[in-house]
């Protein structure tokens, strides 16, 4: 069990709650977390590169020259892999990069990389009521003063849709606006610090805490 320190609008320590989930032993934690990671990244592929083989390649049906008697080598089609215009030699194909992983192992990574993130996350009160329209500006304020540097690139943890909030988030280019029920791996490991608001923590845990 973490505790974690609650701040308000006005980035003033308002009070404690505790984050509490299941995580890996020790011994396996970086292991099942790194085996979620690269699910998410090759799973995130499109996998549709393609080349032509020279039997794909439009012409090369007639032999350029005869076999024999021209002092040149020996050559059966223009689409030939070593002829300028002709076929690739074993080039990509479109294919599956998926991985698969167990549920109970994908929710396992999850909880894991969370909890390991402790230190850098900052729990804060509810404020979507601050944003009766979208302003980036109000919010850049508001994460300066829960003390994160401007270069810091934030995780921002919603409880539910919160509409002016996340177009006030999309415009900064260092903040990533995400749902409590859309947590994944990469996006918990890859910021520098996670603002989650009271609510969201207490929907991570009834969601991913069993």
């Amino acid at each position: 069990m973490v505790n974690c320190v609650v701040r308000n609008w006005q980035g003033e320590e308002v009070g404690e709650t505790t984050l509490e989930l299941r995580v890996a032993k020790e011994e396996n934690a970086s292991h099942i977390v790194h085996r979620a990671l690269t699910r998410q990244l090759n799973n995130a592929r499109q996998g549709n590169a393609c080349t032509k083989t020279r039997s794909e390649v439009r012409g090369g049906g007639r032999k350029p020259w005869r076999q024999k008697g021209t002092g040149r080598a020996r050559a059966g089609s223009i689409r030939s892999p070593l002829w300028r215009g002709g076929g690739v030699i074993f080039g990509p194909k479109p294919r599956d990069f998926e991985v698969k992983m167990n549920k109970k192992e994908r929710r396992l990574a999850l909880r894991t990389a969370f909890q390991s993130r402790t230190e850098d996350i900052i729990v804060v009160e509810e404020f979507a009521e601050q944003f009766p329209r979208p302003k980036s500006k109000e919010l850049l304020s508001a994460i300066s003063r829960w003390g994160i540097e401007p270069d810091t690139k934030v995780l921002l943890i919603l409880p539910e849709p919160q509409p002016n909030v996340y177009l006030s988030g999309r415009n900064i280019e260092l903040v990533n606006v995400i749902l409590a029920t859309s947590l994944n791996v990469y996006d918990v490991l890859a910021a520098d610090k996670i603002i989650v608001t009271s609510t969201a923590i207490a929907k991570i845990q009834e969601i991913y805490g069993e």
